[in-house]
């Protein structure tokens, strides 16, 4: 027996010294690719402007005139490169799109900015209204770096604790080392990229004013004074579904308040603004009151609906100025 475990024990030996040498060459595998990501960083990052004309970091000046100095640094310093394609660095895109969306200054329902943090470098970022498993599983499936939505995770409110689909979704982003971005309020306000804003945009309203908290609601005009019929029509066809209406549909329709998303606790005061019809995402039981009394219309075209708009300008805003690849998924929501 014990002349037995004599000859195991050069045979344990053996196994653990193996085993070592194993462990220290993938360590070495590790700097070899950290040192090869640094060498590729340093390289310089062709870039166009908006005539097409390749520039480098040198002709600052010439990168999107009309643009803020901001997205001239950006573009200019940030940019890198991995492997053959463009990349920045998560704190920067951060950094930038707080700075970008204003997120400091609302005061809103769940953190914006970085939720959960991934790879250092972002060269693939996939875009999607909410941070659903599909999402998540998309983003797994093609190699994102990080994923970028209007709805995030962390509400107020919400149980904090992580189990059952909350741990699923947070246990894919942390496994696969994807980082998630969340931006709500900035979101919808922003005067470019927001929901708002891009609302419209796609029917040609003319802003006019604002409304509601920290003025997320938009007041407006359409081109022309249209029937209530008429611009259901118009949001049905835009929208791809029909919109819940409630109103004369007769009525000339002259101001418009508009507000994407669960903003139908805004309808009062939309009416108190002076707005003929109202147009938001969700409806709820009093609204239907409120339109018959005031006489002012109310449309639901979806949460969802409403709200694929400003994640889809923001994508494409940091494909331009970050010079990263953006896709953006719709994975679809009839509410």
């Amino acid at each position: 027996h014990n002349a037995h475990h004599r000859r195991q024990r050069p045979l344990r030996r053996r196994g653990i010294r193996q085993r070592i040498a194993a462990a220290s060459l993938r360590r070495m595998h590790r700097l070899l690719r950290h040192a090869h990501h640094w060498r590729t960083a340093a390289q310089p990052v062709r870039l166009e402007n908006r005539d097409g004309e390749q520039c480098g970091y040198n002709n600052r000046h010439r990168l999107c005139k009309n643009e803020p100095d901001l997205f001239h640094s950006l573009s200019r310093t940030q940019t890198i490169m991995t492997g053959n394609a463009p990349s920045i660095a998560l704190t920067e895109l951060v950094e930038h799109l707080d700075t970008y969306l204003e997120a400091a200054r609302f005061k809103d329902y769940c953190p914006n900015g970085l939720q959960v943090e991934g790879r250092p470098h972002v060269t693939r970022l996939l875009t999607g209204v909410t941070a659903c498993q599909a999402l998540l599983d998309y983003a797994v499936a093609h190699n994102f770096d990080a994923v970028l939505v209007h709805h995030g995770y962390f509400w107020r409110n919400e149980s904090p604790r992580i189990t059952g689909l909350r741990r699923r979704r947070l246990g894919t982003l942390i496994h696969h080392d994807i980082s998630l971005l969340a931006y709500h309020l900035p979101l919808d306000a922003h005067p470019e990229c927001g929901n708002n804003a891009q609302i419209a945009q796609r029917f040609g309203w003319q802003p006019r004013g604002h409304f509601g908290d920290e003025d997320l609601g938009w007041l407006g005009e359409p081109p022309v004074p249209i029937r209530l019929d008429a611009l259901a029509r118009q949001l049905a066809q835009s929208y791809g579904r029909e919109p819940l209406v409630i109103g004369d549909e007769a009525r000339t329709i002259r101001t418009l308040a508009w507000c994407s998303g669960g903003a139908q606790g805004w309808f009062e005061a939309a009416i108190d603004a002076g707005a003929d019809a109202f147009i938001t995402g969700e409806i709820s039981e009093p609204c239907t009151h409120l339109a018959r009394e005031s006489g002012a219309a109310f449309l639901a075209c979806g949460h969802h609906a409403t709200e694929r708009d400003g994640i889809r300008a923001l994508g494409e805003h940091l494909r331009q100025h970050c010079g990263i690849a953006v896709e953006f998924l719709d994975v679809d929501n009839p509410v």
